[in-house]
This record gives C-alpha cells, structure tokens and sequence, in this order.
C-alpha cells in the first residue's frame, strides 16, 4: 500500500473519528457559552430558563448601589406559581461558611481549640474512625482529615439517611482515603463531626449560637435551619432531571432567602461579621465562597472584589450528570461580564 493512500485512510478515519466525537459534545453547554451576552442580569436570569432550569433566583449587592434581586422561571411548577425573589432556598454547603465562622467564634472564646483531635473530642470514636488521634478540628474544618464521605455511599441521595447516628454508619470502620493533612478532599463528614462536636461543648444544638453570635447581629430574619422551622409555601420547589415530584418536602438542612446569603457573606468578607482577632483564625482555616448542591437545588454564593459585588445564585433544577451544575457557573460568570460590562450599574440598567 502506498503511502499516499495509508495518508487518505488515516484522514477519513480521523474525520470519522471527530465527527463521532461530536455526539459526545454537551452542546447545552456550548450554547450557554456562545449566545451573544444579554444587555441586563435579568435577560440573563430569563435565558437560564430557556437552558431548562425551572426556576432561577439572584441577588445582587454592588457597593455603593442598593441590592437587586432577580427571579424567573417557577416557584412552584405544578400551580403555576412564578418564581419569587425573597422565596426560601435549600442552601446546602453554603451552610459550611456558617459553621466555620461558628468554630471560629468559639476558638476565640477558648471553648474550642483548632488542634485538639477527633480522638479528644469524640473519645468513641477511636478505633472506628482511622486516625482519629491524628486528625485534628483544623484538618476537618479544611477537608484535609482523610475521613471517607457518607453522602458517597451507594444510592446516598435515593434514601438520605436522617440523623447523625445513620450518617455516621455510612463511614465508620471505613479505610481512611489518605493520611490527615496529605491530600485534600471535600467531604460533608468532616462537618457532620464538627457540628456533633460543637453540640457538645455547648450543651445545646449548635444553630442556636448561629442564630445568637450571626443571624441577629445581622438581622437576618429569613435563614433557618430545618424544614420544620419554615411554612412550607415560601420554599421555591426543586426538580432533578428523571424525577417526577416536586423535592420541596426533602429535610436538607438550612434555608435562607438570597438576600440573608448575600448579606451574610458581604459581612464574612469584609470582616465585620468578626470580633477583634476571629478574622485572623477564620482565614486561616476556611475560604470566603461556596456553592452548595442537593437533589434539586443548587446554589453560589461569592464576593467579586474586582467589581465589589456580593452575587448569589440559586438555581431550582439538579441532574445526575452535573450538566446543570456546569451550565450553573457558565450563567454567574455571565452575570459577572453583565455586571462588568455595565458603565452604570442603575437598577434600571440592569
């Protein structure tokens, strides 16, 4: 065979092979990517609607302007009711932001101490959880403690386990994933043990001193920690993909409007949520963002320096392929550019 024709059949097999690629390609995305970027924040919340999310809320807090909010799409889908800007969201993760300003809080008050260990604080464990003598609050508070994740049980978000003891199952005579402070991974057990451990040095549920040392030095009215705390009609609803029923009714921890979030973390990030010398022990333990992801919502939450903008996302609509997570961050960055784009960040501009 000549060389010539080995050339021809390796290009048709390349072509075949990039045109076979293409069905791989997740074009929603490309799309999301590539569509000419919207004049206004709400054309955009608008487009996330058309990209196949049922409902889309946003806050916005520019310094020097006064905070926008931004909704589309449905609160609830099955009534037809539109979706509402101060509705009640599933916050999930975000939730760590909270937590860890509480630790820092009660390490400035020498009630708990970042490198006493797992095995000093809970006793119970040693033996159960590998390394427990070695891995300290510190390491929990940055995921570097090597302690397996419950919610990566088999089937986890097809029948949530309810309370510590069934959480704790899921991971206890488990291998460690790696030795504590060698590597790091993100996992929702370091914090299901520092809430546990938060409970006990104070002798009572630890979202009670959220609500004391945060929530009302702010006025935060409208963040609670359960389900029950709540009238179920002002929580947006979530759907995930290939689930027919509204996910409303699942208890996931702690809800807040998007204003609570996003004035909470304009607080975190410019310190005045910190007494003298709690910022300096909270910046060295954890980060000043998050997003958080349960079945059926998923949510964003950070500060832009650049353009000092607090900006909070929450999206009501969850799949198993994460498509929609990273459709998530293609719309914010979009938001950002609007926000950037802007010469004058007027209410009636964006």
């Amino acid at each position: 065979m000549t060389k010539i024709k080995i050339k021809g059949i390796l290009r048709i097999v390349l072509i075949v092979a990039s045109i076979s690629s293409l069905y791989f390609v997740p074009w929603l995305l490309v799309k999301a990517w590539i569509l000419p970027l919207p004049d206004t924040v709400q054309e955009q919340v608008n487009e996330a609607i058309d990209h196949g999310f049922d409902g889309m809320v946003v806050y916005v807090d520019q310094a020097g302007h006064a905070p926008q909010y931004f909704a589309s799409g449905w609160h609830n889908r099955k009534l037809k009711i539109p979706a509402k800007p101060h509705a009640l969201f599933k916050i999930a993760s975000i939730s760590k932001l909270y937590d860890a300003v509480a630790v820092t809080k009660l390490v400035s008050d020498g009630r708990l101490f970042l490198d006493k260990t797992l095995a000093e604080y809970l006793p119970e464990l040693v033996g159960r959880i590998e390394n427990a003598n070695k891995i300290t609050l510190r390491l929990m508070i940055q995921h570097r403690s090597g302690i397996p994740n419950f919610t990566d049980a088999p089937n986890f978000w097809a029948s949530p386990t309810q309370t510590f003891e069934e959480s704790l199952a899921l991971i206890l005579d488990k291998p460690a994933n790696f030795k504590p402070d060698e590597d790091y991974e993100y996992c929702n057990t370091n914090y299901l043990l520092i809430n546990k451990i938060m409970d006990d040095v104070l002798a009572y549920d630890n979202f009670k001193f959220i609500q004391e040392e945060i929530l009302k030095p702010l006025n935060l009215n409208n963040t609670f920690a359960s389900l029950k705390d709540v009238n179920l009609e002002n929580v947006m609803s979530g759907y995930h993909v290939g689930h027919p029923f509204d996910l409303k009714t699942d208890e996931h921890g702690m809800l807040a409007t998007a204003e609570d979030v996003g004035i909470f973390l304009r607080a975190l990030n410019d310190g005045t949520l910190f007494k003298p010398g709690e910022q300096e022990i909270y910046s060295s333990v954890y980060k000043y963002e998050h997003g958080g992801w349960v079945p059926g919502y998923q949510s964003f939450a950070k500060y832009y320096k650049d353009i000092d903008a607090v900006i909070v996302e929450f999206y009501s609509t969850t799949d198993s392929r994460l498509y929609n997570w990273n459709l998530s961050e293609i719309i914010n960055s979009r938001i950002v550019k609007i926000l950037k784009k802007r010469k004058s960040t007027r209410p009636e501009d964006l």
